[in-house]
């Protein structure tokens, strides 16, 4: 039963199981403002409808999401929506720093959420989860793929530190040594390799991967909802993941100040150009 559609956005429910689709594939599910703060009021919705006692998220089919919207940085975002960053005495801006900080506050939120959730949140990717959308997927308490499904860090591409909890949870996944070189090695992950090295809960064929998740969304609806809230609260608290508030809010000031370098503007425009990026210039 669909609930609410938003411009970029859907959220539904089957019973006791919230999920939440972003829907905007002809950007690759890339995240603009307007797309961001829709995710993060259905991320809100279902984290604290105590009716909802599992969440799906995840991308319309055969894309999961790419992260930020890099050609809305690129043409200057909203800057009438930009003034709740300022004070009276900020001078005004030079870079793109301001314009990833309007996405990431609530893309930010939102992970903030998902893992304080009283409820297992289940990422569904199918196709590419790079960027702001691996930082996604690996905020979530399950993570199911598809056969199709790939896993990039992406951000080292255009000279970005890297937001939306990659930092955080990578180490905490797959080991220091393994997050370093997934960070500055940047591989493209299919979902087999994905799963070896723990930052996949499950593969499954295309053709039914999407009833295998909500199957098992199902049964975990259908659960001890109150023991898996403490049991997910207690995990969270011996992994470290009460400092994530204070890490998110390291990752927006570090990303943004990588945004304003020569770095990522030499990066973002050869994005557009499609060639390798030259971090010398």
């Amino acid at each position: 039963m669909i609930e609410r559609e938003m411009s970029h956005v859907r959220t539904e429910r089957d019973g006791a199981v919230g999920v939440i689709t972003i829907d905007r594939r002809e950007r690759f599910n890339s995240l603009d403002v307007a797309t961001a703060q829709d995710l993060r009021k259905a991320g809100l919705m279902y984290a604290r409808d105590e009716s909802i006692r599992a969440v799906i998220l995840r991308g319309v089919e055969g894309v999961f999401c790419s992260g930020a919207d890099l050609k809305y940085i690129n043409q200057g975002g909203n800057r009438d929506d930009l003034s709740y960053l300022k004070t009276a005495n900020d001078r005004p801006a030079e870079g793109f720093g301001e314009l990833f900080k309007q996405i990431l506050e609530y893309l930010h939120s939102t992970i903030s959420e998902i893992k304080r959730a009283p409820k297992p949140f289940i990422a569904a990717v199918d196709g590419i989860a790079a960027a702001g959308g691996f930082g996604l997927a690996m905020a979530c308490d399950l993570v199911f793929a598809s056969e199709r499904a790939t896993f990039e860090w992406a951000y080292g591409r255009t000279g970005l530190s890297g937001a939306e909890s990659s930092t955080f949870f990578l180490p905490r996944l797959v080991g220091l040594r393994r997050a370093m070189e997934l960070v500055l090695l940047n591989p493209r992950l299919d979902a087999r390799k994905a799963m070896e090295m723990g930052l996949v809960s499950a593969v499954y064929p295309v053709e039914n991967y999407a009833a295998e998740t909500m199957a098992i969304a199902q049964k975990l609806a259908h659960g001890p909802t109150r023991g898996y809230a403490l049991a997910k609260e207690l995990i969270n608290q011996a992994a470290g993941v009460d400092r994530l508030d204070y890490h998110l809010d390291r990752e927006l000031a570090s990303l943004a100040r990588s945004a304003d370098g020569a770095e990522f503007a030499a990066g973002i425009a050869s994005f557009f150009a499609r060639k390798a990026p030259d971090s010398k210039r």
